[in-house]
């Protein structure tokens, strides 16, 4: 079975860039197949999320199961919040028939973060043992039974990091941690203070895990000051300085939204020159049709193009001429 179109990309050595889909909250397919065609144009791969911030939406295996149908290429999100080590198998078993080869394996934000608070949490693996139980699938072809597997899964293998978030000692050396149970890419929360991550990237390489993983810094546009606000205030592990705010609040606040793309592609500009990073992980909620501008003019075009067809919104893959 061949390796993910994202474990080639950055194995080369290019610069990768992977994207959130945020998915919907319909049984529409069509929803998935609008917002996927925007990203996959710029992208080499689409994250579909597992309920991110304890909020219901159409499912990661479910979006999952559309992209590949539509010829993309997905980073299944799996969160340890909803679901044992039962299930958890299960659906790491399917996703592998479906065609998924990136898998994001995340502790999963607390019950009481989302919409539905009175929700009973699992919670029977934590990250790095949810990356012990998918490496045990693909490399030992085993349940954590000691069932024999059949055929075994072949995943490129992620977890994510949040270097803005205390305690920051102790934030590279959980990322080892999370390397060492399997982890081969990391996608980190949004960057919007480039001195921060700068002390951590300095502190991964000094522990060498830059040659370790390949380590994707996530970034996003801002909305507007009064936005940025409401992320600093709301969302976990979301740190913004002041002085980015500051400097939304002043432009008109009709030329907000462009001024926060403006700070997006900066920092993707100051990432690429950074020792150790090795690529992006766009976040841009409810903004997709943002995307391609952002990575335009970050200088990171061209990419993988897709050419719709016309059997129910799926595409066929075209590769650049750049693409190995």
């Amino acid at each position: 079975m061949t390796e993910s179109r994202l474990a080639r990309v950055l194995r080369s050595g290019r610069f990768a860039v992977t994207a959130e889909l945020n998915p919907p909250d319909s049984a529409d397919p069509q929803a998935v197949y609008n917002r996927a065609l925007v990203l996959a144009e710029v992208c080499d791969a689409i994250n579909a999320t597992d309920a991110a911030g304890a909020n219901v939406h159409m499912s990661s295996v479910g979006v999952c199961a559309l992209l590949t149908r539509a010829g993309y290429e997905p980073v299944m999100q799996v969160s340890c919040r909803d679901r044992n080590r039962i299930a958890i198998q299960g659906d790491l078993l399917g996703a592998a028939a479906m065609g998924v080869k990136n898998v994001l394996c995340l502790t999963g934000d607390g019950v009481q973060v989302g919409d539905q608070p009175q929700a009973k949490p699992v919670f029977d693996l934590d990250s790095i043992g949810l990356l012990k139980l998918a490496r045990t699938l693909r490399d030992e072809a085993r349940f954590l039974s000691g069932r024999p597997l059949d055929e075994p899964p072949h995943f490129f293998l992620g977890a994510v990091a949040n270097p803005f978030a205390p305690p920051f000692d102790f934030r590279p050396l959980r990322l080892a941690k999370k390397i060492q149970a399997g982890a081969q890419f990391v996608q980190t929360q949004y960057c919007f203070d480039l001195n921060m991550l700068k002390e951590f990237m300095a502190r991964a390489r000094d522990l060498g895990l830059h040659e370790r993983a390949y380590l994707l810094i996530g970034v996003g546009p801002l909305r507007s000051a009064k936005a940025a606000e409401w992320m600093r205030a709301n969302i976990p592990g979301v740190h913004i300085p002041e002085a980015i705010i500051r400097r939304l609040r002043g432009v008109p606040e009709g030329r907000q939204r462009l001024e926060g793309k403006r700070i997006c592609v900066e920092i993707i500009q100051a990432l690429r020159q950074m020792e150790g990073v090795h690529g992006v992980h766009l976040m841009a909620y409810r903004q997709e049709e943002l995307v391609a501008e952002i990575i335009d003019e970050a200088g990171l075009l061209p990419r993988r193009r897709h050419n719709r067809d016309n059997r129910g919104g799926r595409a066929r893959p075209s590769p650049s001429p750049t693409e190995a």
